[in-house]
């Protein structure tokens, strides 16, 4: 899938919302080699340490982004030096919409507290998210007192792959209210003036839930 020359592109996967571009120059043996990678921010060469994991990422011969985990394996010199990067296989590769942030779905605990004191503090969960909203399961007693243009305040707690567990606050935008053929209704939002090392986590988070689905259906066709 990736071939000689592509440019990739590297984000730490420490919560850090730094960047860092560099070229595969080889394949070999399962991993990709890479020229020493450049901070976009800063335009400095990045030296990095055997252990690192990141999100890479790069352009497709169809114009698609793809994504991978990946960790530092080495570096080798030959002739250039070079940094040795783990390549997990075209199966374990997700193709990013090009929306700007992509929704998948997710079960995440969150409580919804009100900012003008209209209704009641409850507990719910999500069904889908992205990096930029997320969609709600609503309680009956509470979707009277919600609506449209509302703005609330969201308590949210991210599990991470690794186990860690990250715990976000953020303002919200009620954008829509839907209640089914069941009774169930669902509320989604558009996240406020989200701080970016936050919005790096969803991020994150959304990729690690397509990660598992790959998996999964990767498993489930052998």
């Amino acid at each position: 899938m990736m071939k000689i020359g592509d440019r990739v592109r590297l984000e730490p996967l420490d919560g850090s919302t730094r960047q860092y571009r560099s070229k595969m120059l080889a394949i070999v043996d399962g991993a990709i080699h890479i020229s020493y990678p450049v901070d976009e921010q800063s335009g400095k060469t990045v030296y990095l340490l055997n252990g690192m994991q990141f999100k890479a990422s790069f352009v497709g011969q169809d114009g698609g982004l793809y994504m991978f985990d990946t960790e530092v394996k080495g570096k080798v010199r030959d002739p250039l030096p070079m940094v040795v990067l783990a390549y997990p296989g075209d199966e374990y590769v997700i193709r990013i919409q090009r929306r700007r942030y992509v929704r998948v779905k997710a079960n995440v605990d969150a409580a919804v507290h009100p900012l003008d004191g209209g209704f009641a503090p409850f507990v719910t969960m999500t069904v889908d998210m992205s990096a930029g909203g997320a969609a709600l399961l609503i309680p009956p007693a509470c979707a009277s007192l919600l609506h449209p243009g509302m703005a609330v305040e969201l308590w949210l707690v991210l599990t991470m792959r690794s186990g860690d567990y990250y715990y976000m606050k953020t303002k919200a935008t009620i954008v829509r209210m839907a209640t089914d053929e069941r009774g169930i209704t669902k509320m989604s939002v558009e996240f406020i003036d989200l701080p970016p090392q936050d919005r790096a986590r969803l991020i994150r988070y959304s990729f690690e839930r397509q990660l598992d689905e790959k998996k999964r259906e990767n498993e489930e066709n052998k």
